[in-house]
């Protein structure tokens, strides 16, 4: 599956989904997409309607597509790698089963192992996110205090839009699909980054887990869990972290997390993070001064997450005793 790869290369103004594929032939077309996704066998069931077409919105830790054969198909995917993927029907019919039982409605998700059977009339568009493992397995690890030894199963496999909670997550869904082909979706990394841990914190929320196939502990923070929260913090400063992931990292809940270093530490995991980060401003600022590197005070002080320029000269000037312009300057 092609999460976690360079950005898309977007013709024009750089809006819209890219085109993968557009045209007349299917098998041309099953082999991107099984490339792309998991690969799949496909039997033509009539005639073609319209050209095939598969875009991509977005393609990262969690990656969204459109897919349209044009023509009544049947397809089977065999296990699915390690990946979970979502078809959100856009336009036309079609049947679904999952592990051989038949689902009562065509909006799904699968995962690792799980085998899935697809027969859609000539009309049919759906919407494939496909979320890597690492993703859903970060946001378990969260809840259960350890990484899960075995791929997340779901117990059901059937997204119900009549339940209230699942159709709030499909709108977030068709939210992330507008937001990544934005302008400010485009500009802001962070920003998608964040929303591709939302929808896989809320699909876990949404939809019922089997736990039989995972375990966990909980208790005080140990040392080593503690070296791996902080280690952590410093390999990853430059990037947009929550609490949760640093207990993903760190391999504990994000109350223990949290217990662990106000016991240790006599802080908090993003307190923690926020100092490495206004360290490594520091050091690029001495740097500067240096005539090792080049830059404003702003533009260190965005690089590592301060936006409010306000807030970091205060907080520079408590930790080094002197304005962060007067580092740029040369003043030790």
């Amino acid at each position: 599956m092609a999460v976690a790869v360079a950005a898309l290369d977007r013709e024009g103004d750089g809006s819209g989904p890219v085109s993968l594929y557009e045209g007349g032939s299917i098998e041309e077309l099953r082999l991107i997409v099984s490339d792309r996704l998991s690969p799949h066998r496909l039997t033509v069931l009539g005639d073609q309607l319209a050209p095939g077409r598969f875009r991509a919105f977005h393609e990262g830790r969690v990656a969204l597509y459109d897919l349209a054969y044009g023509a009544p198909v049947r397809l089977w995917t065999g296990e699915i790698p390690d990946f979970y993927s979502v078809i959100l029907p856009q336009a036309g019919h079609g049947r679904v089963t999952v592990n051989g039982t038949g689902l009562l409605s065509p909006p799904f998700v699968a995962g690792p192992g799980d085998e899935v059977g697809m027969e859609w009339d000539g009309l049919a568009v759906n919407a494939a996110l496909a979320m890597s493992r690492e993703t859903l397995d970060e946001a378990l690890a969260v809840r259960l205090g350890d990484v899960p030894r075995h791929p997340l199963r779901f117990r059901q496999h059937a997204l119900d839009p009549a339940d209230p909670a699942v159709h709030s997550w499909l709108a977030l869904a068709h939210a992330f699909r507008e937001f990544v082909v934005s302008p400010l979706g485009r500009r802001s990394r962070l920003g998608v980054e964040q929303f591709e841990r939302l929808l896989a914190d809320t699909l876990l929320d949404v939809h019922p887990l089997d736990r039989s196939r995972t375990v966990g502990h909980d208790g005080a923070l140990l040392p080593s869990a503690l070296r791996r929260a902080t280690a952590y913090c410093a390999e990853h400063a430059d990037e947009a972290v929550t609490a949760s992931d640093i207990a993903g990292a760190a391999r504990v809940s994000l109350r223990t997390l949290r217990d662990g270093f106000r016991r240790h530490l006599d802080t908090t995991p993003l307190a923690y993070l926020r100092r490495v980060r206004l360290d490594r401003a520091h050091q690029d600022l001495t740097a500067v001064a240096a005539g090792d590197a080049t830059g404003t005070v702003t533009d260190v002080a965005c690089r590592w997450g301060f936006t409010h320029l306000g807030r970091f000269s205060a907080e520079y000037r408590r930790a080094y005793g002197r304005l962060p312009s007067e580092t740029l300057r040369g003043r030790r």
